[in-house]
């Protein structure tokens, strides 16, 4: 599907498909395909002047910058880069290609994003003078930070659930410890994706920053951006360090539970080892053992059995042990 916005008096409209045939291209400023098919693309190419060639795998593997972004000398930005998408701990990035050439901004993308769809909600609402194909170039690497830090916002608030549960309600008891784990766990996978889509829109706006085609109000947007950027990055680390405190505390509580566990055996077992011992002695099949033809041989045998474990029982109490 294909999105055309020209400019107007009021700012920018979208174009019904049915006008597509009569478009002025000189007001033509933004074209936004979604999941285009063949079709699509030869429509662009061949009625919009779309020059780009597009690799059938279009997601590149290449980390380097200057294989994510180019600035020719006909003045047209080739870039690449990842966005954020999903919500309420369902984050994935999508790979969005941007395409700025003779004064129109093409946006081309396998699924939708929801920032590319909030921008498209965004620019029927601008102004005819701040109408710019790099405006919006920048406009959308700056929604996709702001998204970053809606989800950022969500990790830290499941973050304190999770907090509240293992150092206040389950303390790494029972199975409710290997939930918490997956849940910190699945918190540490999010907060490594936003963190990735950060870095990616980082080096994709200091390309474009470094352009000497940018105004000075362009320029200041995209250092204010990349200042929010810095900012966020940092929440990641903070992030991080809390989710390792989180996963050490667990771990911790669940080596208390333990060895907890493993101290009442402990104790179970010295405590029995007293009336084992007697009752081996008295076992013993030796004629001249005195008990043997005693009447009260076999009830004295069990006091002194009881009281062999009740005393240390006793003892380990008195001195904190079953604690």
């Amino acid at each position: 599907m294909i999105h055309l916005f020209i400019r107007d008096d009021n700012g920018l409209s979208h174009l019904d498909r049915a006008l597509w045939p009569s478009i002025d291209r000189s007001k033509l400023v933004w074209v936004d395909a979604v999941e285009p098919s063949p079709e699509d693309l030869q429509f662009l190419k061949d009625h919009l002047g779309f020059s780009e060639t597009i690799p059938e795998d279009d997601i590149d593997i290449d980390i380097e910058t200057s294989a994510r972004i180019s600035d020719s000398e006909d003045g047209s930005i080739k870039l690449r880069t990842d966005f954020l998408i999903g919500q309420k701990q369902e984050y994935d990035t999508h790979p969005v290609r941007l395409v700025l050439q003779d004064g129109i901004l093409f946006t081309l993308h396998e699924a939708e994003v929801g920032t590319v769809r909030l921008m498209r909600m965004r620019c029927t609402k601008r102004g005819a003078w701040h109408i710019d194909p790099l405006d919006l170039l920048i406009d959308l690497l700056g929604l996709d930070v702001e998204h970053s830090a809606d989800a950022l916002e969500s990790i830290y608030l499941e973050l304190r659930t999770v907090s509240d549960a293992v150092l206040n309600e389950r303390k790494g008891t029972g199975q409710d410890a290997a939930q918490d784990i997956a849940l910190i766990a699945r918190q540490e996978d999010l907060n490594g994706t936003v963190r990735r889509n950060l870095m990616d829109t980082r080096r994709a706006l200091s390309a474009i920053a470094r352009m000497p085609r940018l105004n000075k109000t362009q320029a200041k947007r995209a250092q204010q951006i990349l200042s929010d950027i810095e900012s966020l990055d940092g929440h990641t680390t903070f992030i991080f360090d809390k989710l390792n405190f989180l996963m050490d505390a667990t771990i911790g509580f669940i080596n208390i539970n333990q060895s907890n566990v493993v101290k009442i055996f402990s104790v179970a077992a010295v405590a029995l080892l007293p009336p084992t011992l007697i009752a081996s002695i008295y076992g013993m099949n030796f004629e001249n053992m005195p008990e043997l033809k005693w009447d009260y041989g076999y009830p004295f045998s069990l006091i002194l059995m009881v009281i062999s474990v009740a005393f240390p029982f006793w003892y380990f109490h008195r001195k904190g042990w079953l604690k």
